[in-house]
């Protein structure tokens, strides 16, 4: 069975999601849904139609999935659709850019029996399976200590989308919101957070330059940052080698610590001592092996097992909600100048 998926957004991340459905295996491209009249060059490329709003291309035929890759502040709306309608949906990260309006998402789309997916593609990439492998099989010890760097530099010309520079549209929901997803994933839940954020070089709404302290449930804490004005190669986007738009470098961005190793990503060094465990001690790092699969291939692939009813999500409405309460904690804190402590994960 053919899964014929229309992608809503088509901006930067919409475009990249129709180049991944147009690779993958088993699944085609529907319509491409969105209001600009650049979109219908798009959906003209693909030989597919060209629909302003999610509510129009409902009326004409309803697809097997969507992936919604609209502004953030879209996405509830665009969800709701879809789920009013009883059509699957990906939603591409943060789930919501508020948490009360995520929860409702999370609670329609359970209420209806709808499949609800979040877009935190990362989750797909081979190198997080093996690392996953990795921490399961005990190599690292007992964690106690993790770090994530997030820095980068978005151009001038970035910001001229006004819904970049307002509320929501920060690197924090942008960006750190996906490390959030993959530390969770990696390294258990987060139970405490503290923050603070600036904006002192662009002076936009936003932030661009945010620190974290988290604690998580087993113990570990860590700490993160995360700036989108910073010139530097130490950020997922430059060093995963998940997409060509970005220069690759062979720094890594994450650091796992444990009482019988650590390990770097993306890089997948793991450090150990192979004799006795001790800073006096000898230590050697090895290089795992991973495959290079498109993540946004794979992601696409397993949205259409779930929509066959063949596969669980890997990253399901829950997850990216318990991602954006995180990410929430973080604002609040640093707004605030609080520790906020987070409630148990559904």
């Amino acid at each position: 069975m053919t899964v014929c998926l229309t992608v809503a957004g088509a901006g930067l991340i919409g475009r990249r999601h129709a180049q991944a459905i147009a690779a993958a295996e088993g699944v085609a491209l529907a319509a491409i849904v969105d209001p600009s009249d650049a979109a219908a060059e798009v959906a003209a490329q693909y030989a597919v139609p060209h629909f302003r709003t999610l509510e129009e291309h409902f009326e004409a035929g309803t697809p097997d999935g969507v992936i919604l890759a609209t502004p953030n502040q879209a996405h509830v709306s665009g969800g709701m659709a879809c789920i009013d309608a009883l059509v699957p949906v990906l939603v591409e990260k943060p789930l919501a850019d508020d948490l009360a309006e995520g929860q409702a998402l999370v609670e329609a789309a359970i209420a209806a029996d709808v499949p609800l997916l979040t877009g935190h593609h990362r989750r797909h990439n081979p190198l997080i399976a093996r690392a996953k492998q990795v921490i399961g099989e005990g190599r690292l010890g007992q964690i106690t200590a993790v770090q994530g760097t997030c820095w980068l530099t978005k151009p001038d010309e970035y910001f001229q989308t006004e819904w970049r520079r307002l509320k929501g549209a920060g690197p924090v929901y942008l960006n750190l919101i996906h490390d959030v997803d993959l530390l969770r994933h990696l390294c258990g839940d987060i139970t405490s957070v503290h923050a603070m954020e600036s904006n002192a070089v662009r002076g936009h709404e936003v932030e661009e330059t945010a620190a974290i302290l988290l604690r998580f449930a087993n113990g570990a804490l860590g700490t993160v940052t995360v700036s989108d004005a910073v010139v530097a190669p130490w950020s997922w986007e430059l060093t995963a080698r998940e997409n060509p738009a970005y220069p690759a470098t062979p720094e890594d961005c994450y650091r796992i610590g444990g009482t019988q190793g650590a390990l770097s990503l993306p890089n997948l060094s793991l450090w150990t001592c192979p004799e006795d465990r001790s800073w006096w001690a000898p230590i050697a790092a090895t290089k795992l092996p991973f495959g290079f699969d498109d993540p946004l291939v794979r992601q696409v692939t397993q949205f259409a097992a779930v929509i066959r009813g063949e596969e669980k999500p890997l990253v399901s409405g829950l997850d990216g909600l318990a991602a954006l309460r995180v990410i929430e904690a973080v604002k609040r804190s640093a707004e605030t100048g609080q520790t906020i402590t987070l409630p148990p994960p559904e």
